[in-house]
């Protein structure tokens, strides 16, 4: 027995000691191979062999994709920094074509996949980052999902640029996969975010994947306050940037969310919400994330009328796409509520008879404050989440704060020469014979008599209200956000309201991004047309579908 156990253990030994020169010689040919791949001093094509051939010795070596292994991170940056390559070949030439790349000791033919279920056409993103590369500290949790294939960013920036792009072009997660059969292999440029998974090598494995990185692509022009004070301050210069932009390539499929930003904002702000609620596959899989970006200093109801301008583009381009989900906060609430009104001349007559006639005496219908003053609900708007909204208006609107504000916005001339020509005898009534234009204060004042119609007519979408609390002793129908009080956000009819204990800017806030993943996942149960009971808490709202 004595002799046996010992004999075991030597075979054992020397088992062990001949496999491991194998591995140790393939871990150092494979790290030879990228490291050469590389080197700028070999031709593109030399390069590219390398990749693959550091790819294919690591590949059989994947396992189930979640381990983290040298073979999973050789594989994934072989195939991530080989599309790069082939992407940014001079003149193309390396790229959507089939390669025949020869290495140090192997000759590989190369095809990029077409387009499919699950994966990009290979011509679709004009150029390709490293999802590593782009290294921010902009979003508090980083947004990543282990498993096979190269992180990469995909960006398609056409000249002139598309419509609904941001100029710096639309970004999205793409995961590249190399399959192999012998010597021949594929290239695949998946979408994560659709299809999590992959066969590859015969075997289903989870796609590495990098969600935040696309976002945060879209680099800020500067401080975001102040860019935000800017805009509110000197409109005109920012006029140019106004417009709903598709933070990822438009999907038939998936229901947009449009974001709306506040006063003294941009859309940055929603950076964060936008990036934890990409955490859920289920919401990342099902929606598709927009945002509207206005100069903030314009009159409220002139923004309202350009948002509304571009929602209409949507229909013209894509006429199929999926009814919208609105999130607006604070001004934006008010933008995002004046797409699911109606207001017409009647309910002018009604609310201001002597006034509404001194304004529509001598405007035609096409006049642009004809539209800003009436419009209809978009029916597409399927549901609407109202996050500080001061939908009665703000008292801060109305103190100093408020006059100094309305004295230092700058509004642009075509606005002002618009707007005194065509409202004439009633605008110098309506100020005392001072024609002064109204601008995003006097919008926002309690006794604006737009907000004042708005709340005479119903909201024709299902909506849900997140509220800011500071939490000063009294009442809840005392309380504020120290912006806008509850009287003016509250409204009765909402589907659910949610009070979180924050400031006016609490959209960041755990218990509010935990709300809108709620509201998020309940429309996909509702289909956006059941209505449900209204319930209010501090920290969570109970609601059926």
């Amino acid at each position: 027995m004595r002799f046996r156990l010992v004999a075991a253990f030597t075979c054992a030994a020397f088992l062990a000691s001949c496999a491991t020169p194998p591995r140790t010689a393939m871990d150092s040919e494979v790290a030879k191979n990228l490291a050469e791949a590389r080197s700028n001093r070999k031709t593109p094509e030399e390069r590219a062999a390398l990749y693959l051939q550091a790819a294919a010795t690591a590949a059989p070596m994947l396992g189930s994709g979640t381990e983290l292994t040298t073979a999973r991170e050789t594989y994934n940056e072989a195939a991530a920094e080989l599309t790069l390559l082939l992407r940014s070949a001079p003149s193309g030439k390396l790229w959507n074509q089939p390669l025949t790349l020869t290495g140090p000791s192997e000759t590989y033919h190369l095809r990029l996949q077409p387009a499919g279920p699950g994966i990009w056409a290979p011509d679709y993103f004009t150029s390709f980052k490293l999802a590593a590369s782009i290294k921010e500290k902009r979003v508090r949790k980083p947004n990543q999902v282990e498993g096979v294939g190269g992180e990469l960013v995909g960006v398609r920036q056409l000249v002139p640029r598309e419509p609904l792009s941001p100029p710096a072009g639309v970004a999205a997660p793409v995961t590249a996969t190399l399959d192999f059969h012998g010597k021949d292999a594929t290239l695949a440029l998946r979408r994560p975010a659709k299809q999590p998974t992959a066969t590859i090598l015969g075997k289903v494995r989870p796609l590495d994947a990098n969600y935040s990185a696309p976002l945060l692509y879209y680099k800020p022009a500067g401080n975001e306050l102040l860019m935000g004070l800017m805009g509110a301050l000197f409109v005109s210069k920012y006029m140019d940037k106004a417009g709903l932009y598709f933070l990822q390539p438009y999907d038939p499929d998936r229901i947009p969310v449009v974001f709306v930003h506040g006063l003294i904002s941009t859309p940055q702000m929603w950076l964060n919400v936008i990036n934890e609620i990409q955490e859920d596959p289920v919401l990342r899989a099902r929606y598709q994330f927009w945002i509207f970006s206005y100069p903030t200093g314009n009159p409220v109801s002139y923004s309202a009328l350009r948002f509304r301008e571009d929602l209409a583009k949507v229909d013209k381009l894509y006429p199929n796409h999926r009814g919208y989900v609105f999130v607006g906060h604070s001004l934006g609430g008010l933008l995002s509520q004046m797409q699911v009104t109606t207001v017409n001349r009647t309910l002018w007559e009604k609310t201001y008879p002597k006034e509404t006639k001194e304004v529509f005496s001598d405007l035609s219908s096409t006049a642009v404050v004809s539209r800003v003053l009436t419009f209809n609900a978009n029916p597409h708007v399927k549901r609407v989440v109202f996050i500080c909204t001061p939908h009665r208006g703000s008292e801060m609107a109305t103190g100093t704060l408020g006059d100094i504000a309305i004295r230092l916005i700058s509004l642009p001339a075509t606005i002002v020469g618009t707007i005194t020509s065509q409202l004439r005898g009633a605008l110098s009534a309506a100020t005392g014979g001072k024609e002064k234009v109204p601008n995003v204060v006097t919008g926002l004042a309690p006794d604006n008599p737009m907000l004042h119609v708005l709340d005479k007519v119903p909201v024709q979408a299902s909506y849900h209200s997140i509220i800011g609390n500071q939490g000063k002793p009294g009442p809840l129908s005392a309380s504020t956000d120290g912006v806008v009080p509850y009287w003016s956000s509250h409204l009765d009819k909402a589907r659910s309201e949610l009070i979180v204990p924050g400031p006016h800017g609490s959209c960041e806030l755990p218990e509010t991004i935990a709300e809108l993943k709620r509201i998020l996942r309940l429309h996909l149960k509702t289909g956006g047309d059941q209505a449900s009971p209204f319930s209010r808490g501090m920290a969570t709202v109970t609601e059926s579908p």
